[in-house]
């Protein structure tokens, strides 16, 4: 890592992330039929990316992976931080990074990485407000505050929206019986119920993000800052979060560095949140450790030298049930290992209770999960035919089976060696069934 002595502040741009709950890939830039303007003039702006992909489909996991470029099997966070489960102690987060580096580290907002925010090694933390508008403001309020000749910031803003509940008073409601449902799910009054709430929340964050964003140029900070607008995983929709499907991994990245990273550009490049932290490291002058399981993207946003990704690994764990699964996604196809008798979707409880995964369960939960499921998705982008027993297929199927048996062994997965077991205490906390998350 850099030390501070080491490197040029003014070469460099401060860096702000905007991390969202549960969003997915649920905006009008990347296709959903929902009105989300300012994330739509961000990607206008900037550069988005079309198939960007989290290591996990559930909050703590795959923010762990943004958090150390590690896939979560790795860095220890294989299930939710308020659980039990944690980053390992070993593990050197982005923040520690870029405080070695020379930055200012400050997170505003929620953060679902470790019950204890200090131990990300934020040096300046508020997490009092969680909310799109309340998180917002601690951020403007900070960055009226920055001055000429401060060090580089590195900040991380987390906002609780649009995680459910999306029945909450003093947000508005799409209509349920005009708006488009969700290509992958039937049309069915609880789903519609739900993306009425949904498109709410969405609504609430992107006015956050748009005053953000008006708030870097009315201070001048637009010119030298690195704006992140991101989310951990899919929609908390039945057969999107807590499953291997593309409606669960494909997340947004929309990113924004005047004069540097802008244009409006769309990258159909195959990248997963592991990479962003290296990327980061890139930028801020920062040697990349060998154990970082990303790889740097920042060719690929100058322009230059890049060579793409033939595949990302996705997997899951626990959640607030056992679910494990493996999971490898190539531009043409995707292939999925599970693990013991599940449900054919796995729905999680924040789902499970909901109006649409009433409409799904008994359905879901009635029939068994294949051990192994192959999807063709150039002409199968929904993921609804499992080819892993068509003959035509044999042959990618084997190719795929041996890769992701390649990586668990090379990773050395925990689930190599059986089943994953609580602690006492994750045990006792998932025995009182809490539905939060």
């Amino acid at each position: 890592m850099a030390s501070e002595d080491s490197v040029s502040f003014g070469s460099r741009p401060n860096i702000l992330i905007v991390i969202c709950h549960d969003l997915g890939q649920h905006v009008g830039c990347l296709g959903a039929p929902i009105e989300t303007p300012s994330i739509d003039a961000l990607a206008e702006d900037g550069v988005l990316f079309s198939n960007y992909c989290c290591t996990a489909a559930q909050c703590s996991p795959s923010r762990g992976s943004i958090m150390t470029g590690r896939y979560p099997h790795n860095n220890g966070l294989v299930g939710l931080a308020h659980i039990g489960w944690e980053i390992g102690a070993q593990e050197v987060t982005l923040p520690m990074y870029m405080n070695a580096a020379g930055y200012s580290t400050h997170l505003f907002g929620i953060q679902h990485e470790h019950n204890e925010a200090a131990r990300l090694g934020y040096r300046h933390i508020d997490e009092s407000r969680r909310d799109a508008r309340g998180a917002t403001e601690l951020l403007v309020n900070f960055l009226d505050q920055v001055r000429p000749g401060d060090k580089p910031f590195f900040v991380s803003t987390g906002i609780a929206e649009p995680h459910r509940p999306y029945e909450r008073e003093g947000y508005d409601r799409d209509d349920p019986d005009a708006l488009q449902t969700l290509p992958y799910l039937p049309d069915r009054p609880g789903i519609r119920e739900d993306l009425a709430g949904l498109h709410g929340l969405i609504w609430r964050l992107d006015e956050a993000v748009g005053r953000i964003r008006a708030k870097l140029e009315k201070t001048g900070l637009a010119e030298n800052t690195l704006f992140i607008f991101t989310t951990d995983h899919g929609i908390a929709m039945p057969r999107a979060k807590g499953t291997c499907y593309d409606p669960g991994l494909k997340t947004i990245l929309a990113m924004r560095w005047a004069g540097r990273f802008e244009g409006g550009r769309r990258q159909e490049e195959l990248l997963t949140n592991c990479d962003l932290l290296p990327t980061l490291l890139d930028l801020a002058g920062a040697e990349t450790p060998d154990c970082v399981e990303g790889r740097s993207f920042l060719g690929l946003l100058d322009q230059q030298d890049y060579e793409p990704r033939d595949d990302v690994f996705a997997e899951m764990t626990w959640h607030d049930k056992y679910n494990p699964m493996r999971c490898i996604r190539t531009n043409e196809h995707k292939y999925i290992r599970n693990f013991g008798d599940r449900p054919l979707v796995y729905l999680p409880a924040d789902i499970y209770v909901a109006p649409a995964g009433e409409e799904m369960r008994d359905e879901f939960y009635a029939t068994r999960r294949p051990e192994e499921e192959l999807y063709d998705l150039a002409n199968d982008p929904l993921e609804m035919n499992n080819l892993i027993d068509d003959p035509d297929y044999a042959e990618v199927a084997e190719r795929l089976r041996k890769r992701v048996a390649d990586w668990m062994a090379e990773t050395n997965d925990p689930l190599l060696y059986g089943d994953y077991p609580p602690t006492k205490a994750q045990r006792e906390r998932l025995e009182q069934r809490q539905f939060d998350n």
